[in-house]
């Protein structure tokens, strides 16, 4: 019996149709398989990366704890200098000016930081500056000296316009709280919670040292003291008045917020326009001084009698710094324009 050619063609698309079944049955088998190795790895990878992130929390930790450990311990053993040192009246301004520049740093340890740079700074210069020159080595122990403080100046400086950069906006977020139905304490609460710093460390304090008995009134005026900054002073009188006769506090913020935000601009333009003033101080006061220097290290010969003749260069060197001095004083007063 011979087979026809249409069962035939059927019989081999069956077939076929089989084969590509059975394929890509086994084909997705593999898959799968591949799909299920790659999840263990996965998990695998994430349980080590998770391990790993504990293990090294604890080692952080564990670090932070020795470290802090280490630290009190020092400031035990220089607490008997750091009590002797707070009772004077530089004591207390140095604990103050630290306070505003956010270093934890006692005054003992400020103390100490102006020995070491001192001795550093005429280290460094009369074993690899000016390689045996006193005088010179003299003068940056000097500088060394003074670097603390004018690395906290600066600090202060940066810390006090930045806050007073962001208080308008810090305004606006107590407006807006106040508005919500929060109270004085709650409102200064979401913005020590959703504010940029320095303001929510400094607005942190503030709710903090109410939290723990201190009169509110009290307590901003510590962060007045932190902040020295008339903007600040404005708001906080605000404050104290509304608690004490009421009053929308809401809207008084919203006004002291429009004033500060003007006054920010107002201060802008005036520095783009005082700006060749300051630079033109700041090259006549520095220019001649590191043109002295450049002469003393290229012809030491030259230059060198300024330094060495203590009857007649010592006298003309300290005429001309406070010459420089005074220059400096005048031209900052003059593009010191209060608004």
């Amino acid at each position: 019996m011979e087979l026809q050619p249409e069962i035939i063609i059927i019989g081999i698309g069956v077939l076929l149709i089989l084969v590509i079944m059975i394929g890509g049955f086994l084909l997705t088998k593999r898959e799968e398989k591949l799909l299920e190795h790659r999840f263990e790895d996965l998990e695998r990878d994430i349980v080590e990366a998770q391990t790993f992130v504990k293990q090294q929390e604890e080692e952080d930790l564990q670090l932070e704890r020795k470290s802090s450990s280490v630290l009190q311990d020092s400031r035990k053993l220089f607490e008997p200098l750091n009590k002797a040192l707070g009772e004077r009246k530089f004591g207390k301004s140095w604990r103050l000016k630290l306070a505003r520049a956010n270093l934890k740093l006692t005054v003992a340890e400020f103390a100490l930081l102006h020995v070491a740079t001192t001795v550093g700074f005429f280290t460094a210069a009369y074993l690899v500056l000016f390689q045996g020159d006193i005088l010179m080595s003299t003068i940056s122990g000097i500088v060394g000296f003074f670097a603390p403080r004018i690395y906290v100046g600066r600090l202060i400086s940066k810390r006090l316009i930045d806050f007073e950069t962001q208080l308008p906006d810090t305004l606006g977020l107590w407006t807006n709280a106040l508005r919500s139905g929060y109270s004085v304490l709650q409102a200064m609460e979401a913005i020590a919670r959703d504010a940029a710093e320095p303001t929510k460390t400094e607005f942190h304090r503030v709710v903090k040292e109410v939290q723990i008995g201190i009169d509110m009134t009290d307590a901003l005026d510590h962060l007045l003291e932190r902040v020295e900054s008339p903007d600040l002073d404005l708001v906080i009188t605000a404050v104290n008045i509304q608690r004490e006769v009421g009053g929308n506090l809401a809207e008084i913020l919203e006004v002291i917020s429009s004033t500060i935000r003007e006054r920010i601009k107002l201060k802008g333009e005036i520095r783009v326009l005082t700006s060749q003033g300051r630079i033109t101080g700041y090259l006549i006061s520095f220019l001649p001084i590191i043109l002295a220097l450049f002469l003393n290290g290229v012809s030491p010969g030259y230059m060198g009698l300024m330094f060495e003749d203590r009857s007649c260069g010592w006298p003309m060197l300290g005429a001309g710094l406070a010459l420089i001095g005074i220059g400096t004083a005048l031209i900052q007063k003059i593009v010191d324009i209060e608004i």
